[in-house]
């Protein structure tokens, strides 16, 4: 009997202090959504006493474009500056801020970097916030864990932007998916995002998994099954997550095809997904004549591209190498290649540095020059007055400066894979639009391929790339973009 008395105490011991624990969960939930109530409210009366000339109206919307790296003159500023002018364009009341990590240039000098670089002059204000810890989205900060890394990073960013102000609508435009939920649940915004390309995809995913050598997948890595196996494990993992921030997104705007497919995948809300093709400043490059270049004294192999490792410059390099050894020495002069693109950074110029120094080991670098950071109208002039166009980025999302080429007049040569190949390279009223390649020994059949074109086919190939060029005009961009955005504007009015 003493022993089933003290089961009996036992059980109730047990009894109460689940009790207690359920109670404890019980407050401690009910504590952490107070919290979330009280800072989620915190943080919108405190927007109320920032910035108050931007609402000067009841009626004014305020939109903010999440674009730390504004100041880069690459062709997802391009994308950044005319949406924020199709936006000013179709709604007087809109007012727009940028959150930006350039803290070593003023709002003005952002603005005439846009305007010279992308001829792009918008019609009103914009509200620069400057955010101070953009180091932390800088891949130099993790040597391992990169993708993990930056993309906690970009939640302190994005943190501080919030803390900064909260606009009515928050659009991430540089791929920062995890400030996302950052802003729509602690900011209380709608949130969407303009996706250039995914920050993981299935392709990644499966090269590590062929455990195939590439400039995110090192060879210490690939040479090894174990470690392989860690990393496809650490893939799979952020694949969910970021999965699951990119989907709290309202609206999802995607660059291309390919860009569309990932995802869809990755987030599965391809209900809320719209391909809306990046706006391509065909406009002042169709001006440019068609007359063949054949003929000239030297014919020039332009490539534009920032100065980054996903270009790869270096397949340009070896490409062009490979044609000129098959090419008689005394005509190897009447070829240049010329690599024209922006620097960020220390780190791109050691890149450019190390591709100089390549050209020089491939004994080419007499017929190779690097362009830095030109102003446009000199761009334009180099894209008037080359013959070809070239570009060698595997999986390139989109592929901007292969569609200015086109529209420039040259006969554009591009990888055979990504948005070249799924959305601009493709056969335009049956006809050919440009050529692919996918490694040096490509590359360079395909540049003889092209000098060797008779002037009527070279014509017939340009004309009808420029005319294939003009599906990715401003105009184009500017209809798609606010067929997203206006049901959003209209349920801000609505809420006022």
């Amino acid at each position: 009997m003493p022993t089933n008395n003290l089961i009996n105490e036992y059980l109730s011991f047990l009894s109460e202090m689940f009790g207690f624990l359920i109670l404890l969960c019980i407050i401690f939930i009910i504590s952490l959504i107070v919290l979330y109530t009280l800072l989620k409210r915190w943080i919108r009366q405190r927007t109320k006493t920032l910035l108050p000339h931007l609402r000067e109206k009841p009626s004014t919307v305020i939109v903010g474009f999440f674009h730390p790296y504004c100041n880069a003159g690459g062709g997802g500023e391009r994308v950044l500056w005319v949406a924020i002018r199709s936006l000013q364009n179709k709604y007087p009341n809109v007012k727009c801020i940028v959150y930006t990590g350039d803290c070593d240039a003023t709002g003005p000098q952002i603005l005439q970097k846009a305007r010279q670089r992308f001829n792009i002059i918008l019609p009103r204000p914009v509200e620069f916030i400057f955010l101070r810890s953009r180091n932390w989205v800088e891949a130099r900060k993790y040597p391992i864990f990169t993708l993990a890394g930056q993309s906690l990073g970009s939640a302190i960013l994005g943190f501080e932007a919030l803390m900064a102000y909260v606009p009515d609508i928050y659009i991430d435009s540089m791929g920062y998916a995890f400030t996302l939920p950052l802003f729509k649940y602690l900011g209380g915004c709608m949130v969407g995002c303009y996706v250039h390309y995914p920050t993981i995809s299935t392709d990644m995913l499966q090269r590590v998994s062929d455990r195939e050598l590439s400039f995110n997948n090192a060879s210490i890595v690939s040479r090894s099954a174990l470690l392989t196996s860690i990393k496809l494990l650490y893939y799979k993992m952020f694949a969910y997550f970021y999965g699951v921030a990119g989907s709290r997104s309202d609206f999802i705007m995607v660059n291309s095809t390919w860009t569309y497919e990932h995802i869809k995948s990755l987030w599965g809300v391809g209900d809320r997904t719209v391909i809306v093709y990046p706006p391509c400043d065909v406009s002042e490059f169709i001006k440019i004549g068609l007359n063949d270049k054949r003929n000239k004294e030297t014919l020039i192999i332009l490539s534009i591209a920032q100065f980054r490792p996903e270009k790869n410059h270096q397949l340009q390099l070896d490409g062009f190498s490979k044609f000129l050894e098959n090419t008689d020495l005394k005509d190897r002069s009447k070829y240049r290649l010329v690599l024209a693109g922006g620097c960020r950074d220390m780190k791109d110029s050691q890149r450019v540095d190390a591709l100089q120094q390549s050209a020089k080991d491939l004994e080419i670098s007499e017929y190779v020059d690097f362009k830095l950071n030109i102003p446009f109208e000199d761009l334009k002039t180099m894209m008037g007055e080359a013959t070809v166009g070239l570009h060698t980025m595997r999986d390139e999302h989109f592929g901007i400066g292969v569609v200015e080429l086109m529209a420039a007049g040259t006969v554009t040569l591009a990888h055979d894979s990504g948005g070249p190949k799924l959305d601009i390279l493709i056969p335009y009223n049956g006809k050919q639009t440009g050529f692919l390649a996918s490694d040096a020994e490509s590359y360079s059949e395909s540049l003889r391929t092209i000098l060797n074109l008779s002037e009527k086919q070279s014509i017939d190939i340009r004309e009808n790339a420029r005319k294939s060029a003009e599906r990715f005009s401003d105009d184009e961009f500017n209809q798609g973009f606010i067929s997203v955005v206006e049901p959003f504007m209209e349920r801000i009015k609505q809420k006022e």
